[in-house]
């Protein structure tokens, strides 16, 4: 892996900081051209947007969606501070994105929650939703797990 998408996944990071820092849940994600260029960043807004489904991978996709075309959005990658769960995994199979690379997984983040009743997980990795689709979504990660864990620590016990 070179510096660059290290540098994306980092600051994916930091968005879901901001996240967290603005009263949501700690999930950021941005999307990249095929050029490493950054083309837009979002963050959890689930608590202050009143909305479930306001997952920071949706509200990028919702924006990605509404500003490129499906040629261009091919060729973008997205990345996110935490595996998609399989409601963004599905936005983003739809959107047509091509590429997700993720820091943190999806098994890890249940670990840290601890939700015992599993009441409020939906338990599916983002490349078990992509598999059943009908086009390639390349996935990489977790990469990054021990930064990435920091955005948590603390935060789903008052959640």
């Amino acid at each position: 892996m070179t510096d660059q998408p290290l540098r994306h996944l980092t600051r994916a990071i930091e968005l879901a900081a901001d996240a967290r820092e603005h009263g949501n849940h700690p999930f950021g994600s941005l999307l990249v051209d095929g050029d490493g260029n950054v083309v837009l960043e979002a963050e959890n807004t689930v608590v202050t947007g009143r909305d479930c489904t306001a997952h920071a991978e949706q509200n990028l996709v919702r924006a990605a969606v509404s500003q490129f075309e499906p040629d261009r959005l091919a060729t973008f990658t997205l990345y996110t501070s935490t595996e998609p769960c399989a409601m963004c995994a599905g936005a983003i199979f739809w959107s047509g994105i091509s590429r997700v690379v993720f820091a943190l997984s999806s098994a890890t983040l249940a670990e840290i929650v601890r939700d015992p009743t599993g009441a409020w997980t939906l338990a599916v990795s983002c490349r078990d939703v992509f598999v059943h689709g009908g086009r390639a979504v390349e996935v990489q990660g977790p990469l990054l797990e021990d930064q990435a864990r920091v955005v948590h620590e603390g935060f789903w016990e008052t959640a």
